[in-house]
């Protein structure tokens, strides 16, 4: 047996590429993460990091001359983006984003993007292993999208285009599902190109002027009112298509906290 005092030998130490490692301390993803290393921009115990290197808690990391605290807990959040709001950890132009109304924890960031006129259900965390599942294009993650038209309801015709695929300047874009709604339509779809659904109504003459996300896969925005949050719990990560069971809470989550 070894004392209290004893350090168990380096065979003993648990190794995990580093990669890994970054995104578990909410840094930034684990895919990002790679490309941090490969920028050169990590250092293991003072030299310059290569992709593929694993790492032990022993190990002293920094990232961009700042050194990573190892012992981050991970937490999630369901949050109602209000519009008029920046989905951006920080603006330079001092304009109000998401994380003013999010407790202060380290590493937290939005998963995805809501552009700022539009609504809805976003994912923070500091968990960069859930980033990267709900973020990876090849889990096709489904997003459903409450549509307000200038022109009120969307036709059948135009609802059979957006499910057969609408021509954009940046290729075919087709919703997984369409169904028209008494103001607009209802759409659920699998990617996430920027002001898609708003581009994809334009291109059928429909103008958007209300979109409100409300459901992430099976997670729904529920009871939440605009700029209130939540903290994720075991049943919403299965929703999410990822279980696993989530740590005690880091922090309390204060609906509506500013």
């Amino acid at each position: 047996m070894t004392s209290d005092s004893e350090v168990p030998a380096d065979s003993e130490v648990p190794a995990e590429r580093l990669q890994k490692v970054l995104a578990r301390a909410g840094i930034t993803s684990r895919r990002k993460a790679e490309l941090l290393i490969q920028q050169g921009r990590v250092q293991v115990n003072g030299n310059i990091a290569h992709l593929g290197m694993k790492v032990t808690p022993r190990d002293e990391l920094v990232v961009d001359g700042a050194l990573v605290t190892r012992q981050v807990e991970t937490v999630s959040y369901a949050f109602f983006k209000p519009a008029g709001i920046i989905t951006s950890v920080s603006d330079d132009r001092g304009r109000k984003t998401v994380m003013d109304y999010l407790p202060a924890v380290p590493g937290l960031h939005p998963v995805g993007r809501l552009d700022m006129d539009s609504a809805g259900l976003l994912i923070m965390t500091n968990d960069g292993d859930l980033t990267m599942r709900l973020s990876h294009p090849r889990y096709e993650h489904r997003k459903t999208y409450q549509v307000t038209c200038r022109e009120g309801r969307v036709s059948n015709d135009a609802i059979r285009q957006l499910e057969q695929g609408v021509r954009l300047e940046d290729g075919l874009a087709k919703a997984k599902r369409a169904r028209p709604s008494k103001d607009g339509c209802i759409l659920v779809l699998a990617e996430g190109r920027n002001r898609q659904v708003r581009r994809m109504l334009a291109a059928l003459d429909y103008e958007v002027t209300a979109l409100l996300r409300t459901h992430i896969d099976k997670l729904p925005l529920g009871s939440l009112r605009a700029g209130e949050h939540r903290q994720l719990h075991e049943a919403d990560f299965i929703r999410l298509g990822y279980p696993k069971r989530p740590p005690k809470r880091h922090a309390k989550a204060r609906q509506g906290d500013s």
